[in-house]
């Protein structure tokens, strides 16, 4: 039997936390949330890129504790608003659009069909010294002409995956954790850590 690989996820966000620990539950990994390690941070997440954000939190985090630590950006890029748009600006896009229900009216609204798609970036730290380990999932898709499901957060009741007829919350839990963005970079991560063997 390997031993346990035990991970600290950069974020308090439920959602997220609840999300990974679902799709690693059948490999030996145990995943911590700051709040498990009584980290408190808040580092300004002030770069360009999905990347840069990710390692910002990362490098933050791993000053308090000795544990690889793992922390992601996403966000969704719809095609109607520009390139890249919202990107990395997603949450706050939806904070200075009056919160995630009315941002999302607003877009079904105005860009209904338009391409979109979700990006997740994964940076890992201090599993090998002093190297930094990059791992990315992308879904394509479109924006809905209605908000639709009660499931998933944020962007999810009004994004349609390609190959679904529905939006991302309209999708059963297990089902969205099999087809997500950060399910594709979490693959893509456990396919290294099993590669290197260390899991």
């Amino acid at each position: 039997m390997s031993k346990t690989l035990e991970i600290c996820v950069a974020t308090n966000n439920d959602h997220k936390i609840g999300e990974l620990k679902a799709i690693f539950k059948d490999y030996n990994i145990k995943l911590y949330s700051l709040k498990d390690l009584n980290i408190v941070v808040d580092p300004e997440e002030n770069g360009k890129t999905y990347a840069e954000n990710a390692f910002i939190k990362a490098s933050e985090v791993s000053k308090y504790t000795k544990l690889p630590v793992l922390s992601d950006d996403s966000g969704i890029e719809i095609d109607a608003l520009g390139e890249h748009l919202p990107g990395i600006y997603s949450h706050r896009f939806a904070v200075e659009h009056g919160g995630q229900l009315k941002t999302n009216t607003l877009i079904v609204e105005n860009h209904s069909g338009s391409k979109a798609h979700f990006t997740a970036h994964f940076v890992l730290l201090n599993l090998e010294p002093n190297e930094r380990l990059d791992f990315e999932g992308i879904v394509n898709g479109k924006i809905a002409d209605k908000i639709n499901g009660e499931g998933g957060f944020g962007y999810d009741p009004i994004f349609i995956p390609e190959g679904y007829n529905c939006t991302i919350a309209a999708i059963s839990a297990d089902e969205k954790n099999h087809i997500s963005h950060r399910y594709r970079a979490a693959i893509n991560m456990l396919n290294y850590l099993i590669e290197k063997k260390y899991l």
